[in-house]
């Protein structure tokens, strides 16, 4: 809690309701913040209410503000400006920082008999390189490409030194190498191929294709018919790749492509960059401490922007972001020409928006030790529902019932997107004479919720709360239990699972409606797979319990044997195979009867 509280409030209550520029400081004055607001007096005193809910975060941030200080401007788009120049020249610890560290890269030829082509940070000593180029992308697909189109080697054999020791990899089997291992090609041939390879990264495919067709034409006529069939199987291949880079295409020529992704306090973005309709460059960036995508998304863009000179005029982006006109309009003036901002909903521009987004996944799947599909999967989910932060802990629950007696119900857990079955619980339902979904509902979540209460301090177990409540039920599910959780004082989403008449996931309900989970791949398996595994645990439950129950009504058909001393012997044997190796003295001892009732339980357990 800061102590500075009251007069941090009474400061910001006395601000003016212009538009502005805020910096937070700590004790020693050392700016931590800086924002922008439209009023100055109504941002600021957000932070400082005794009622608000911050995330993470920026509750650790107001913590250390000791101070503030402001800065009036006459419009809001000067305040956005003013922002940015300001984070840029005091990198404030609690804004979002990209920092210019691109640095430079290069294509290295490698002085030696056979040389490699490979892609480099550094120079190297006595090997050619060509560079700088500050795409680490462009030139790493650069050297992919050349290895590929000129079956190059990319092995860590030496040659001619390793000539013929060993057999042939791989690559030369599906025709990604020539095999220079085996010995069978001239020095002279290889750096033929060589120059053909550096003269297709300097001069593109269009020049590499003229200068190798005419080569092929000259060693036709030269009747040199093996080169000239290399020389077609090169030009094929180049016509191949070009044909498959069709695919990472955009119909706008000069274009950026921007999507996010998020798993609980970490987010990653990925910036796709088009020039003359291709993919020339892919950055990624990864941040932590993030609590909200939409509100990372918005900063992120004004942030990379205001340390980049080259803005496209179309920046395409997942989803859209707050203010989005003012952001325009100072794009727009750094990069000196009109700037469109696109949010497609569907079609071929959607579908790069899905692949940034896919690589961003997968950016974060890296840091966070999830899958990329995983990790796609939950951020697809946050961004269905609507929620503020990446449900990293997840419970859901399942009524089963055998006609209106054996009422149970399951509630399976998933963390991070997986099933975490040491947090399964089972609840055998009280006071349920007649069958009723609604109010055995209603009685698993309340006890789920008072054993929180009572446990909360340990962090564990039911001490847990989860971050999304998922039901396997519709809207009426959803309205029943969401007025419990207010009860309590708690505040945690709740949403319905539908099937179909198939009894396949189809849709989220809310107490509103319903929210097609269909067309979102990702989230549609995730949650899919929690329903499935919440009726199969719930199920798996309920026929235990019945089995348990026509086991206990056996044992009472034994004169003597009521229900008391039925569910005293099942207790202590615990499992059929237990009871079923117990002898008649260990069942005259539990049980507490006569001999001859004894040896009458134990020949029924041997025949049931």
């Amino acid at each position: 809690m800061n102590d500075r509280i009251e007069f941090l409030q009474q400061k910001a209550r006395d601000l003016t309701t212009s538009p502005g520029v805020y910096l937070m400081k700590d004790k020693s004055s050392k700016i931590i913040y800086v924002g922008k607001a439209k009023n100055l007096t109504n941002r600021v005193r957000s932070y400082f209410r005794s009622s608000a809910k911050h995330d993470p975060k920026v509750a650790k941030m107001v913590e250390n503000v000791f101070d503030f200080d402001y800065i009036v401007t006459d419009s809001e788009f000067e305040a956005l400006v003013l922002e940015c120049s300001l984070i840029k020249q005091y990198n404030p610890k609690y804004n979002i920082l990209l920092k210019d560290d691109k640095g430079y890269h290069y294509i290295r030829v490698t002085n030696e008999e056979f040389p490699r082509i490979t892609a480099e940070k550094m120079k190297t000593e006595n090997d050619t390189h060509l560079g700088p180029y500050t795409s680490s992308f462009s030139v790493k697909q650069s050297v992919d490409e050349a290895n590929r189109v000129f079956m190059l080697p990319t092995c860590k054999r030496k040659f001619p030194q390793d000539f013929k020791k060993q057999r042939p990899c791989l690559n030369y089997h599906i025709k990604k190498c020539a095999g220079i291992c085996k010995g069978n090609i001239s020095e002279s041939d290889y750096q033929d191929t060589i120059s053909q390879a550096i003269d297709y990264i300097k001069k593109g495919s269009a020049n590499s294709v003229k200068s190798l067709t005419y080569q092929m034409e000259q060693a036709a006529e030269d009747l040199d018919f093996e080169r000239a069939a290399k020389l077609r199987d090169r030009i094929q291949a180049i016509s191949k790749l070009n044909e498959s880079q069709k695919v990472i295409r955009s119909d706008e020529k000069e274009q950026d492509v921007i999507s996010g992704a998020q798993n609980y306090d970490m987010a990653a973005f990925v910036v796709l960059k088009f020039r003359n309709g291709q993919l020339v460059d892919k950055e990624n960036f990864i941040f932590s401490d993030v609590f909200n995508l939409s509100d990372a998304r918005n900063e992120f863009l004004t942030r990379y922007y205001s340390n980049n000179v080259d803005i496209p005029k179309i920046i395409t982006l997942d989803e859209s972001i707050e203010n989005i006109e003012l952001v325009r309009e100072y794009l727009c003036s750094l990069a000196k020409h009109s700037v469109h901002i696109n949010i497609p909903q569907k079609g071929e521009q959607k579908k790069l928006v899905l692949m940034a987004m896919n690589n961003a996944s997968e950016q974060l799947s890296n840091k966070v030790n999830l899958t990329g599909k995983e990790v796609a999967a939950l951020d697809e989910l946050t961004r269905l529902l609507g929620l503020a932060s990446t449900p990293r802990y997840i419970e859901s629950y399942d009524i089963s019932n055998l006609g209106d007696s054996g009422i149970v119900a399951g509630m399976v857990v998933f963390e991070n997107g997986r099933p975490l079955k040491s947090a399964y619980k089972r609840f055998s339902l009280r006071d349920m004479p007649t069958r009723d979904d609604y109010g055995a509902m209603s009685q698993v979540i309340e006890r789920r919720l008072n054993r929180y209460l009572e446990q909360k301090d340990s962090g564990e177990g039911f001490g847990r709360l989860p971050d999304l409540i998922l039901l396997d039920g519709g809207k009426g599910h959803v309205s029943t239990i969401e007025p419990i959780i207010q009860r309590v004082g708690l505040s945690i989403p709740v949403f319905g699972m539908v099937k179909d008449d198939r009894h396949r996931t189809r849709a989220i309900a809310t107490d509103g409606g319903e929210i097609s989970i269909t067309s979102t791949r990702s989230a549609f398996h995730l949650v899919s797979k929690i329903q499935d595994e919440v009726h199969r645990f719930a199920i798996s439950y309920q026929r235990k319990t019945r089995k348990k129950s026509m086991f206990q009504m056996e044992l009472t058909k034994i004169d003597g044997i009521g229900p008391k001393k039925t569910e005293k012997i099942i207790t202590y044997f615990k499992t059929k195979d237990a009871l079923k190796a117990a002898t008649t003295q260990d069942l005259q001892k539990i049980a507490g009867v006569s001999s001859e009732k004894a040896q009458q339980l134990f020949e029924l357990i041997q025949n049931l």
